[in-house]
């Protein structure tokens, strides 16, 4: 389901996050009915294509660049899954960076990194890439860390303004990245006020939002010309919806209300097992 479902209800959403060799995979079809989730290895250009089922129609995951933009798209295409979300490159992320856009020694690898999602972004049909601010690297003044990220996403949102395609920031929790420089919606949308591109979105994530100001409902209710794209996990734990203190079932509710109609991934860790962890569809279907 892109957009709605028919019947006006917030998108079906689905969620991927690529791991060292794997693809978590999950789809979510009439109002907010998760149909399955499975994890798909890519070696070389095989797959388990048995997790990919019927019902699936679209993915998101972080890095798409182990593999070549082809045989991800040969992978997308065999079984019709869209391809929603990606990051740009962000560093050495097994090393711990989670982004270098804030760096101010490190613009030409940003820049880099830029045409390099792009081109990763035409052939596989993403509309929209996230760009990871990062970790402030020590030693350096706020000032000169806005001036950075600022100069770099103007520089990321007209290149991706030539490409058709869409630049989102998110916000991150500090608890589970310390150091990290975006963590606040209002934050976020100071940012963007600055860049001043017309096709820079804000990605909600309603876990680290509520780990860091919580006000979930009527932040989305207000920002919602400024939001291009949802995720969520339950908190504490990160885990999947019904596991913790979020009123899933409302917010969902909510978003239908205010119209709502891109994507939500559901990037959690499930509590046990995948498929077990899939039991709160239950209560969203009735």
């Amino acid at each position: 389901v892109g957009g709605t479902n028919g019947k006006g209800s917030t998108v079906a959403f689905v969620e991927a996050i690529a791991r060292a060799h794997g693809w978590k995979v999950g789809c979510y079809s009439s109002p907010h009915l998760l149909r399955y989730n499975e994890r798909v290895r890519i070696d070389g250009v095989d797959a388990t294509n048995e997790a990919l089922v019927a019902g699936f129609e679209a993915v998101e995951f972080l890095f798409p660049y182990a593999w070549s933009a082809q045989q991800i798209k040969d992978k997308l295409d065999a079984h019709k899954l869209k391809l929603v979300l990606h990051n740009l490159p962000a560093g050495d992320w097994d090393a711990g960076e989670r982004g270098i856009a804030c760096h101010p020694d490190r613009v030409a690898e940003f820049r880099d990194g830029v045409a390099k999602a792009i081109g990763y972004a035409k052939v596989l049909g993403v509309p929209r890439l996230n760009c990871l601010l990062g970790k402030a690297p020590a030693g350096v003044d706020d000032a000169t860390l806005r001036r950075t990220f600022v100069a770099n996403l103007r520089f990321a949102a007209a290149e991706f303004k030539k490409a058709g395609l869409n630049l989102l920031i998110e916000p991150i929790n500090r608890f589970d990245i310390p150091g990290f420089y975006l963590n606040t919606t209002a934050q976020a949308l100071s940012i963007l006020d600055e860049v001043g591109a017309d096709n820079a979105y804000v990605q909600y994530d309603i876990y680290h939002a509520q780990r860091m100001e919580g006000e979930l409902a009527n932040t989305m209710s207000a920002q919602l010309a400024r939001i291009g794209h949802i995720q969520l996990a339950d908190n504490p734990g990160r885990n999947e919806p019904g596991t913790g203190e979020i009123n899933y079932p409302f917010l969902f509710a909510h978003l239908d209300r205010i119209g709502y109609d891109g994507w939500i991934g559901c990037e959690y860790k499930p509590a046990t097992t995948t498929e077990a962890g899939l039991g709160w569809r239950q209560a969203l279907a009735q």
